[in-house]
């Protein structure tokens, strides 16, 4: 089985970071949907933790493809980076696409969520 996760690690502090993602993900013709800041939900309940964010994209095109050929790949959906730190270095994972195909065999997603992931890792290493 394929690795859930493609990790990378930067020197760049978390803020430049997420605004790479963002800005790459545009570049790459994606569309960032929601940033999720778990750091300040969990601190609106008194809960305290490090830098996270969670960053769902989605490109409306392969969307569209991957749900013509099985609905249930929507229970996957949107793609999604979890951006935090871990001492001074700043953490990107991507939940791979590929991962998709192989729970989903029937649906015949290899290349078009090898494709996704391909592009999703180019913007993951622009970024850091």
């Amino acid at each position: 089985m394929t690795e859930m996760a493609h990790i990378l690690t930067s020197d760049k502090d978390f803020a430049t970071v997420v605004a790479n993602l963002e800005k790459q993900t545009a570049e790459h013709k994606f569309r960032v949907l929601a940033v999720h800041d778990v750091q300040k939900t969990l601190a609106e309940k008194g809960l305290e933790r490090g830098p996270l964010k969670i960053i769902e994209l989605c490109n409306a095109v392969f969307a569209h493809e991957a749900l013509k050929k099985d609905v249930n790949v929507s229970l996957f959906m949107p793609c999604r980076y979890a951006v935090y730190t871990e001492g001074d270095r700043t953490v990107v994972k991507l939940a791979r696409p590929s991962m998709i195909a192989e729970m989903l065999p029937q649906a015949g997603l290899v290349d078009l969520a090898g494709g996704v992931e391909k592009t999703l890792i180019d913007i993951m290493e622009a970024s850091v």
